[in-house]
């Protein structure tokens, strides 16, 4: 049996030279290999290269998905811009994350192989598309990536009750950060507990922007700008950064980690009960549907008269499945209406008179009784 495996890696800061791509080429004849990316699957096989060598040699994002449950991403960062320091309180009970320098830059390794399998026709593209943003927060100062994987030990009991949490929440998600939740199974209740307070630092007020770019000397103005032209990609999470650090929100209480805990099954509660309700609302819609469309047929068989015996006669005589099913539909349906019309006897003659004519017809009388006629009965039990 064949294990699918799908590799994607992107550079986002420098493309591709043709040196680059040729030593790629060499590592794999059949991946599609731009400037910017390098994409293969494999049924069979795998690659052949270290995926921790692309990334300290090539790119800035990595992700690899394979069907029985394993899950990495891989993102390569300017050292500059992220602190070992600052990402350690985060990943202390997390054994499946590393954070690494290589050269000027700092690489991040999130892997997981016990990810539960989702859709099976999933083949793993698409994915970076919807997580790459989370690069570009990581540039800007932003951390909850790192929260989600701390998150990841409560899910697992490996952080005590009386922790606290290593931000004042993670809210408002994103959508590059509910993806990584969604690709690395983390706990959506939890989740959905975290994101319910946030660290408002996050996002600059226009007024606190304008102060803080007005602090900026001209000299420094005029370097960003060239920066910009040249295409330099970081100029705006440095900004970002640099305003966030003169402009820091003000200290916000963390909740403990039995806190979270105890949200998280409140809200997992609430989603239960909304699905019973949504079930129960669905349930009567459809009994309601169904008692429409069963006082329609009564009354349709009511102006039919003897029509609709004869008809009973003809399905019967069909003698097939779908003729006896026909049959025994439209005789739970005179018998309603004999109920409500208080005719009660007269079906029960003539339902007698039908069944002595077909007794011999097994398959009908075994249909009748399955469908809730009673042989020792003249009429049909109907709810």
């Amino acid at each position: 049996m064949s294990e699918y495996q799908y590799y994607e890696f992107q550079a986002i800061d420098q493309p591709l030279d043709g040196a680059a791509q040729a030593a790629l080429r060499s590592i794999s004849s059949r991946a599609r290999i731009t400037a910017t990316s390098f994409t293969n699957h494999y049924d069979w096989g795998d690659l052949r290269g270290d995926p921790r060598e692309f990334m300290e040699r090539w790119f800035d994002l990595h992700l690899y998905f394979a069907d029985w449950g394993a899950r990495r991403l891989m993102m390569r960062v300017p050292g500059r811009f992220l602190n070992h320091a600052d990402v350690q309180p985060f990943l202390r009970a997390v054994d499946w994350a590393e954070v690494w320098t290589a050269g000027d830059y700092v690489i991040v390794d999130v892997c997981r192989d016990e990810v539960e399998p989702g859709d099976h026709e999933e083949d793993g593209s698409g994915w970076l598309g919807a997580l790459a943003p989370l690069r570009a927060d990581v540039l800007s100062g932003d951390l909850r990536l790192f929260y989600l994987l701390w998150l990841t030990a409560v899910q697992d009991d490996l952080v005590a009750d009386d922790e606290l949490e290593p931000l004042p929440g993670i809210g408002p998600l994103t959508a590059a950060l509910e993806a990584f939740a969604a690709f690395f199974d983390i706990d959506r209740d939890l989740v959905e507990a975290a994101a319910e307070t946030g660290a408002r630092d996050l996002i600059v007020p226009k007024d606190s922007l304008r102060e803080a770019f007005a602090a900026i000397s001209d000299s420094e103005k005029t370097e960003l700008l060239l920066r910009l032209i040249d295409g330099d990609s970081h100029v705006a999470a440095e900004l970002k950064a640099r305003i966030r650090k003169r402009h820091p929100a003000p200290s916000a209480p963390r909740r403990t980690v039995g806190t979270l805990r105890k949200r998280a099954q409140e809200v997992a509660e609430l989603r239960e009960r909304a699905k019973a309700e949504q079930r129960e609302a669905e349930r009567r819609r459809q009994a309601e549907e169904a008692e429409t469309a069963r006082r329609a047929r009564l009354k349709i068989l009511k102006r039919r008269g003897n029509d609709v015996w004869r008809e009973i006669e003809a399905e019967i005589e069909r003698r097939n499945a779908s003729g006896y099913d026909k049959a025994a539909g439209l005789l739970f349906d005179l018998q309603a209406l004999a109920a409500e019309e208080g005719s009660r006897a007269d079906f029960r003659r003539r339902f007698a008179l039908l069944r002595k004519r077909h007794e011999k017809k097994g398959k009908f009388i075994e249909r009748l009784s399955s469908l809730g006629y009673d042989n020792d009965e003249t009429e049909p039990h109907v709810s």
